[in-house]
């Protein structure tokens, strides 16, 4: 596919999700002040972020909340306590996981949501269920998309049957994520062509959600975009799982779109992404994440050398190696 504009260029099918918040959460299990969720919000504003993803929509019936804050869980209560009646241009957003979300029950009809955008996590495996709860959800009113998880470990034939399935359903767009942060932009570049060449057929758009495991989540997510990619994803400081996501501020600050704004991110770092790292909350790029990413694996042993404060990385490597070659 030909390259879709270029670095004097504004684009205007892009879309900035802000992610912070649920990729996030699974640094310190979501709790968060509220201040920093307001805080977080008035900043996307001001930044002219087209969307804020506030956290999970997961199932009581299998997560505890004595266990997470409240936002492992988004009730909308909680949101509207942040937002009001939202009256900016900025999208709410939360994820709903197959499997792990009531969603018939939790997520409620639009007009009485504050709600925009139901994010759908799904494995390649799972993407019947993944089609339910899209239909369920447009039903509703919302506008949603489908985050087809691992993607650097599915076979090319089952990603093209899935997003085959998944374009005759209402589904709004098809997000590449790079779970393990194994891509390199080459690959990045393959699966954005795949991704919006069966978007273009459906009359869908592609998005990229990017893990930092090799340094790349900013690369990927740019490279990704010249393909026709059209959501973007960051979160504020890269704060995410593991080694985290593509910086948010590096985003704006590439995109030339006189909209975008930096300076109300670099506040929230300031204030407080700063502040929790003091805490003790990590994450970022790290030795056993660029091993874990290297090898398309899944981060939770790094994570654990990590928690642990192992500083051992020769005979993680060792370890690692056993455990994907057992």
């Amino acid at each position: 596919m030909a390259q879709k504009g270029d670095l004097m260029t504004v684009r205007q099918d892009i879309r900035v999700v802000d992610a912070t918040i649920r990729d996030g959460g699974l640094c310190n299990d979501f709790r968060f002040e509220d201040k920093f969720i307001k805080d977080l919000y008035e900043a996307n504003v001001k930044a002219g972020v087209d969307y804020m993803e506030f956290g999970y929509k997961a199932s009581k019936e299998i997560f505890n909340e004595d266990n997470f804050g409240k936002w492992k869980f988004c009730k909308d209560s909680d949101i509207r306590k942040i937002v009001g009646d939202n009256k900016t241009s900025l999208k709410i957003a939360v994820m709903a996981d197959v499997g792990r979300t009531d969603f018939r029950n939790d997520i409620f009809p639009k007009k009485d949501s504050q709600i925009d955008l139901v994010r759908i996590a799904t494995y390649i495996n799972t993407i019947p269920a993944a089609v339910e709860m899209i239909e369920d959800c447009a039903k509703k009113g919302y506008e949603t998309t489908i985050n087809i998880m691992a993607v650097s470990k599915a076979k090319t034939e089952d990603i093209k049957a899935a997003l085959d399935i998944l374009g005759q359903s209402p589904v709004k767009a098809f997000y590449i994520v790079d779970s393990y942060g194994a891509l390199y932009p080459e690959q990045a570049r393959q699966l954005a062509e795949l991704y919006c060449e069966k978007a273009e057929q459906y009359g869908k758009t592609v998005g990229i959600h990017a893990h930092n495991n090799q340094q790349l989540a900013f690369a990927n997510t740019i490279e990704a975009m010249t393909q026709g990619v059209s959501f973007l994803d960051g979160t504020v400081d890269g704060m995410g799982r593991g080694a985290g996501n593509c910086a948010l501020e590096l985003l704006l600050g590439f995109l030339k779109n006189p909209k975008y704004k930096v300076a109300p991110i670099l506040k929230i770092i300031e204030e407080h992404t700063n502040k929790l790292k003091k805490q003790g909350v990590k994450w970022g790029y790290d030795i056993p994440y660029m091993l874990t990413g290297q090898y398309n694996t899944h981060p939770r042993p790094a994570i654990s050398f990590v928690k642990e404060n192992r500083e051992d990385c020769s005979k993680f490597a060792n370890e690692l190696y056993d455990i994907i070659n057992s």
